[in-house]
């Protein structure tokens, strides 16, 4: 069985039942910095802590919590990334990582490639929806996301199929400078299918129009 953990980031989460219904009780959950600030939404207890304490103070709890000096290659969120990794956990979750500053939250969807590239499993979930890559699985999006898109972020995405969609693809391509793979819709009672022969798309599933 594979191991699972959760990586909760700063970013605002306004819809904590959500995010609470993506947890499973044999998650090891990471608070990262100011991630703690979820600790009360999310309604569980932290398995570790990381970070350098410099946007939430160190709640000095009785867990395990690797303190991180200020300046560094790695932000709070990519170094927990990085342990866990190391831990030997191959299937993330993260949360709270997308919103507020856009280049936290661009590098934190590269961390869907970062890990995709090291065979682990990975999707970020949010209070629109969800993202995860697509490389050598096919994925699918069911009827319950009103949009789907995807994108390519690797500069190489080729023999794109998208099936039981509203706009169908086969064996097509996605470059960097046209993304027309916005907002795409599910076959009403249908699940779409998306794959790529060639490269990396970041799939991105929509819950709703806002």
């Amino acid at each position: 069985m594979m191991k699972r953990c959760v990586i909760v980031g700063g970013a605002d989460v306004r819809d904590y039942k959500r995010a609470r219904a993506a947890l499973r009780e044999t998650d090891a959950v990471v608070y990262c910095d100011s991630g703690l600030k979820h600790l009360e939404g999310l309604r569980r207890s932290p398995s570790l802590i990381v970070g350098d304490f410099d946007s939430h103070k160190n709640p000095l709890l009785d867990v395990e919590t690797i303190v991180l000096p200020c300046e560094k290659d790695d932000t709070d969120t990519v170094y927990a990334v990085r342990e866990m990794v190391r831990r030997g956990y191959d299937d993330f979750l993260l949360l709270g990582v997308i919103g507020g500053r856009f280049d936290h939250s661009l590098g934190n969807v590269s961390v869907l490639l970062y890990l995709d590239a090291l065979g682990k499993q990975a999707r970020i979930v949010d209070d629109f929806g969800e993202m995860e890559i697509v490389s050598d699985r096919t994925a699918s999006v069911g009827p319950e996301y009103a949009f789907f898109s995807t994108l390519n972020l690797t500069g190489r995405a080729k023999g794109i199929t998208i099936e039981h969609a509203k706009y169908p693809l086969h064996d097509a391509e996605i470059s960097c400078e046209y993304q027309y793979g916005i907002s795409n819709e599910v076959l009403p009672g249908q699940t779409a299918t998306v794959s790529v022969r060639d490269g990396k798309l970041l799939l991105i599933k929509v819950i709703s129009e806002g």
